[in-house]
Order: C-alpha cells, then structure tokens, then sequence
C-alpha cells in the first residue's frame, strides 16, 4: 500500500497503477473530462484547437493534454488536437518527440555508435614495441 499526498490538493491517498490523485480530484477530473469530450464530440467542434477547446470549456490545457496522453481521447476524429513535442514543442499527436526530434536524435545516436566503433578500433590497432636486449658472451 503506497501513502502518498495528493499532487493537486495535497490530501492523503492510497496510491495505485490506476490514480495518481486522490478520489475527490479524481472525481473532479472526471467532470473536467465529460466536458472536454462533450465539447469536441459534436461534429461543429471536431476541428477546434487546443485553444478552443480550453477556451469554450475552461478545462486546463495541461489536463486535456493528460486524457489525450493516457489515450481517453483519441485523436483519429480530431485534427487539430495535439500536444507539445517534449524537445522543441512542436504540437504532435502521438508519442514525445515531433518526427524531426526523433530523426535528429537518431542521427546523434549513430554519430556517437561511430565514434565509438573507431575508439575501440583504435585500442585494437595499437602495437606495443619491446626492446630486445643483446646477448653478451661470457
């Protein structure tokens, strides 16, 4: 049993795998989530922006983006709707990163797999010469 404050209200609440807020903000988002659905599920609001929708239904932009995120509204009807690459902010509709984050990322990523493929060929190549010494007669 995981105790935990609240991070909206700060009240005390058993924390699961399903809530990470106590019952009463719970309850409270779920009246901000019918509104939100509400609004955009008549076909006049379909292509309404994020600023719309924040606007027509005075749901926090930060809220709308958590029901977009977990997946309870889905975009496919949506258009306009997104939220902000977590990189440059451009607005995106699924996963972190916009398309071109993710492509500079991966090149980074290749960049360095290169840099460190020509190191350790380098710690291969390396020859390390002894002196042999001469033999006296005796």
């Amino acid at each position: 049993m995981n105790l935990e404050n609240c991070p909206n209200c700060g009240r005390l609440f058993v924390k699961n795998q399903f809530r990470d807020i106590c019952d009463v903000c719970y309850r409270e988002e779920e009246k901000q989530f019918e509104k939100v659905y509400n609004y955009i599920r008549k076909r006049e609001n379909r292509m309404a922006t994020m600023a719309q929708v924040v606007e027509a239904t005075g749901v926090e932009e930060r809220l709308i983006i958590k029901f977009i995120k977990s997946g309870r509204l889905q975009l496919a009807n949506f258009p306009n709707l997104g939220y902000p690459c977590s990189r440059c902010g451009t607005l995106i509709r699924e996963g972190k990163l916009c398309a071109q984050c993710t492509k500079d990322l991966n090149k980074q990523i290749e960049r360095m797999q290169q840099e460190e493929e020509k190191k350790k060929e380098q710690r291969q190549r390396t020859v390390y010469y002894t002196r042999k010494e001469d033999k006296k007669d005796s």
